[in-house]
């Protein structure tokens, strides 16, 4: 993976400090740069962060917002400080978490929202325009970096949280159970509600009828398979060294109903 360039070498600061920037952007960067960097640039250096901060400063902004089933998220334009995205506000910009995002989509949305808000706000750099606001102290969170480990499904959580696990780690690293100890990744999947069939009402209660993990159905409509609390049915899935199926067609080379995949 490229690592980004570091700013703390002489020969690098010199650099920087030659080129008589109005200002430096960075997104998505992942170090925090040192002051005398920070000091390079007559504007100050200028972070685009996909948050509406202070919540979410760090790593994985747009993951743990759908992780933690927020409803709404946006971009930061900040200037740069020595701490982590603590500096204070240029901009902001607020969007809603639509109940199908995952963690593409919502990076696609916002990389386009933060695109437009950045010029408009170089804009009112150049003129003068823009009116500092330090973070409040309250409402922070960080989202640390997702660990890999995070992906593989525990069946006995909520399928509310199950769902929100399998939308936030998509693309990356996509969440996963195993089934007949084989790797199994889901990459599409949805909570069924209580209108549902008699079968699948009585796991909607606090004491599952069913193992969590246990297939329930396997039909056109998706793979139902009860968690600790509720059903959760997968609609797009893909074994080691295959292809993404949808259920339908996942189906056909597989017997699931009845089996269990296995909990973490």
């Amino acid at each position: 993976m490229h690592q980004p360039a570091s700013f703390k070498s002489r020969e690098a600061l010199e650099i920087l400090g030659g080129l008589e920037l109005d200002a430096l952007v960075v997104v998505a960067y992942g170090m925090i740069l040192p002051p005398a960097a920070l000091k390079c640039p007559k504007q100050g250096c200028i972070n685009i962060h996909a948050s509406l901060l202070p919540r979410w400063r760090g790593a994985a902004p747009i993951q743990r917002a759908v992780l933690a089933g927020d409803s709404k998220t946006g971009v930061t334009i900040m200037r740069m400080d020595a701490g982590l995205d603590t500096g204070p506000m240029l901009a902001t910009r607020e969007i809603d978490i639509g109940a199908d995002d995952t963690a593409k989509t919502l990076h696609d949305r916002l990389a386009r929202l933060g695109a437009e808000l950045i010029g408009e706000t170089l804009n009112a750099l150049r003129q003068g325009r823009v009116r500092e606001v330090p973070q409040p102290s309250e409402g922070v969170t960080y989202a640390e970096k997702i660990n890999k480990a995070e992906a593989l499904i525990d069946w006995r959580q909520d399928a509310v949280q199950i769902s929100r696990r399998v939308r936030a780690f998509n693309p990356w690293p996509v969440a996963e159970t195993r089934l007949d100890g084989a790797q199994l990744r889901i990459w599409d999947a949805q909570t069924l509600d209580s209108e549902m069939t008699l079968s699948n009402r009585a796991l909607i209660g606090t004491a599952p009828a069913f193992e969590p993990g246990t297939v329930l159905a396997a039909t056109h409509a998706g793979i139902d398979v009860a968690c600790g609390r509720g059903v959760l049915r997968i609609l797009r899935l893909q074994l080691a060294g295959r292809k993404p199926l949808g259920a339908q067609e996942f189906i056909k080379g597989q017997r699931l109903a009845g089996a269990r995949f296995a909990p973490a």
